[in-house]
């Protein structure tokens, strides 16, 4: 019995010896510097690199997300419970991002961003993904071909779609047990799968952002600086008071010990600029690092990646705000509570994919009374360094949420299925 305990021991220390949060935020900073100084040779290099690791990322997480919802669902055993964890979701995340809109709308008056800034017109034209209101997104809910769903990526359409085969097999019982079979194992391939390309994330994150880095430039780092830098402060402020809080209150869990454990994600999330590539990353720091049980986890992460926008709500208010002031466009009370409102419901169909914010800013601007064709080109410049940012934070409200759930619908970690394979890919993870 001693030597196993030793051997555990042993086992444990060596796989301490590869921290993936250390060496994700040494490829961070590493990017950041190579980025401002690589010729372009290079460049091409590492581009090349980044887009085969989010590839790599991509590849895994639609079927990982359906898979690991059904079986979540199926861990709940209740179709009451399952729709009371995706309402509660959904109220949590309807509620901070009306939060963060109010926050990005007043933080910008109170320091008269933007008085003196002179915008120039500029002819643009947006490249991002595909935006719809929110009728859109109530009409294209349920799938029409699944299979498009996934090839798209549509993951509203996915979610729902696995909340459909999930439901059915529960109703079905014995009669769908080799379908939830066949599923169960393609969750544990899809689980073993992302535990090795978590192994090279932090070389995929230096990738990325030294990508990001050369593209932009000095000159767009030193440009809107200011702005820059009160919206990375608001940040660092609304995940720390207001998701802190969240962890603490709601939740009954140290703030401090959840903030250490979601760290891998929270820098994948800055590297990548993807909530829906750093998925597979989140469910593992959620489940295996802060005890959240897979249920709420493979519920509330997949839709939180999809609905949930706090940081990208900061960001529109934010620039609007910007943009108003640099114009002459006087904001109304009147129109800064539309343009709220407005902002946290064009958050819902914002794509949780780099540059998706860009079309939801396209769409927000007018409401506010702003020339979309003088100040898009400007807000394009300095997207991806706000996006960035805005995405680390999202994936923490994400994580927040799911923390503060496992608690308020007394969810017992251990009363719950087994830990997946992926338990191994943390922090401590082995180096192969």
């Amino acid at each position: 019995m001693e030597q196993e305990a030793e051997e555990a021991k042993t086992e444990k220390k060596k796989k301490r010896k590869y921290n993936v949060t250390l060496w994700i935020f040494i490829g961070l900073v590493g990017g950041i510097f190579v980025g401002l100084i690589m010729p372009e040779w290079l460049y091409n290099i590492l581009s090349v690199i980044s887009n085969i690791y989010m590839n790599a990322l991509r590849m895994m997480i639609y079927p990982m997300v359906f898979c690991s919802l059904v079986m979540g669902i199926m861990g709940i055993n209740s179709i009451s419970q399952t729709g009371k964890i995706g309402l509660h979701s959904i109220l949590w995340f309807a509620g901070t991002t009306a939060v963060a809109s109010g926050l990005g709308l007043v933080i910008p008056r109170i320091l008269h961003l933007g008085e003196g800034a002179t915008i120039k017109a500029t002819e643009t034209t947006v490249d991002a993904a595909t935006f719809g209101g929110l009728v859109d997104t109530l009409e294209n809910l349920i799938p029409a071909n699944p299979l498009t769903a996934f090839t798209e990526g549509n993951m509203l359409q996915i979610l729902v779609f696995a909340v459909i085969i999930g439901m059915s097999c529960l109703s079905l019982g014995e009669k769908a047990k080799p379908l939830v079979n066949l599923i169960d194992a393609v969750n544990e391939v899809s689980i073993f799968i992302v535990s090795k390309i978590m192994l090279v994330t932090p070389f995929g994150v230096f990738c990325c952002i030294a990508a990001v880095m050369y593209t932009n430039g000095v000159d767009t780092m030193v440009e809107l600086a200011q702005v820059m830098i009160a919206l990375y402060v608001t940040y660092a402020l609304y995940a720390l008071i207001v998701y802190g809080g969240i962890v603490r209150f709601a939740g009954h869990y140290s703030p401090a010990k959840f903030f250490r454990n979601i760290a891998p994600a929270a820098l994948n999330a800055f590297g990548t600029c993807s909530s829906n590539a750093t998925l597979p990353i989140s469910m593992d720091c959620a489940i295996n690092k802060n005890d959240v049980p897979d249920e709420i986890a493979s519920l509330t992460l997949p839709l939180g990646a999809t609905v949930n926008m706090d940081a990208v709500s900061i960001v529109m208010s934010f620039m609007i705000t910007f943009f108003a002031s640099a114009c002459g466009v006087d904001l109304s009370i009147g129109t800064m509570i539309t343009v709220l409102a407005c902002n946290v419901l064009l958050s819902i169909g914002t794509p949780g994919v780099p540059g998706g914010a860009i079309a939801a800013f396209a769409a927000l601007a007018p409401i506010a009374g702003l020339p979309v064709n003088t100040i898009l080109g400007v807000y394009i410049s300095v997207n991806t360094m706000a996006d960035m940012g805005a995405t680390c934070v999202n994936v923490m409200g994400d994580l927040a949420v799911a923390q503060a759930l496992r608690h308020t619908l007394h969810y017992d970690r251990e009363e719950n299925a087994e830990v997946p394979a992926a338990a191994e890919v943390d922090d401590t993870a082995e180096a192969e």
